[in-house]
């Protein structure tokens, strides 16, 4: 009895530790974020807050034109999830429970692509983002099919077939919406679910669309919302492809404005305005994280078993 006390008060105690040591960063986030530019920059830095946050929030709000970037953050995110869940779905469905040449070969192919991340294949994605119709041009040229194509739109090759997605939200999407690791733990679940229950949707004269939406999708709505939660979080800190793929600063992202208000050595400093900022770009995926933990815990739990 006293040792299991014990080992609560130790477990207890590292907790604690830990969770200080996470928030610790955020705390002092916030006391710059609520002091005034001279206060900043005073040695030793302040320990307790001051009463400029919602001052210096405004402030930051305006400057950074986080109006804007927020609607382009949750479009972008929203497109994201709703596109990674789709793909893995059909994709870990189709592995599971179809026969078809070379199927597992296609699964593994899917699996080592985690092995190489966007920051991997930066470059190549962009050309195929910024030049969408390069391969049509390719195969028109190799069919022999461009006199055709010109003569229909009566413009050179080169110029009917142009897709250019820089500085779209079809750009900052769509190269980013396969998941292997989606498609490797939705196959996971699937293989879970009891072949007799799929049998017994096939007595009862379920074909595979309906099989998919009646029967799977329900089974697999805890594993949906939180995956959708990493998901989310995945979208929202893009960082890396949205500063390379944009250009206009009315297509940046949250994370992306949060980046141009930290000071630079030829701008004056804000260090107050950028930490004041940072609450305002965390608060989604928090909010996210706080409402849905529930869901989020079931779903890793069910996904492990």
């Amino acid at each position: 009895m006293n040792q299991d006390r014990t080992l609560n008060i130790v477990c207890h105690a590292i907790l604690v530790v830990g969770a200080v040591l996470v928030c610790l960063p955020l705390y002092f986030a916030f006391v710059a974020g609520s002091l005034t530019i001279v206060e900043v920059q005073q040695t030793p830095f302040p320990l307790l807050p001051g009463g400029h946050f919602f001052e210096n929030l405004a402030e930051s709000w305006s400057r950074g034109n986080f109006g804007r970037l927020f609607v382009n953050s949750i479009i972008i995110t929203g497109g994201i999830v709703i596109g990674k869940l789709v793909m893995s779905l059909l994709a870990a469905y189709a592995i599971t429970y179809f026969r078809f040449p070379f199927r597992m070969t296609a699964f593994w192919l899917i699996f080592v692509s985690l092995m190489l991340p966007v920051e991997v294949r930066i470059i190549p994605t962009y050309e195929a983002v910024a030049d969408a119709a390069g391969p049509l041009r390719w195969l028109a040229g190799v069919t022999g099919l461009s006199g055709l194509v010109e003569t229909l739109t009566g413009y050179r090759l080169e110029t009917a077939l142009q897709w250019n997605m820089v500085n779209t939200y079809r750009g900052l999407i769509l190269p980013l919406i396969a998941s292997a690791s989606a498609t490797f733990l939705f196959r996971q679940f699937f293989l879970t679910v009891p072949e007799e229950l799929c049998e017994a949707a096939r007595l009862d004269g379920a074909g595979p669309v309906k099989f998919f939406f009646d029967i799977l999708l329900p089974l697999s709505k805890v594993n949906i919302a939180a995956l959708a939660i990493i998901l989310f979080i995945y979208g929202w800190n893009q960082y890396l492809w949205p500063l390379l793929f944009t250009t206009d600063k009315d297509m940046a992202t949250a994370v992306l404005g949060l980046k141009q208000l930290v000071p630079v050595s030829d701008a004056e400093p804000a260090w107050n305005l950028a930490m004041a900022a940072t609450f305002v770009v965390l608060l989604p995926p928090a909010i996210i994280i706080i409402g849905l933990q529930g869901l989020f815990t079931r779903g890793l739990v069910d996904s492990g078993k």
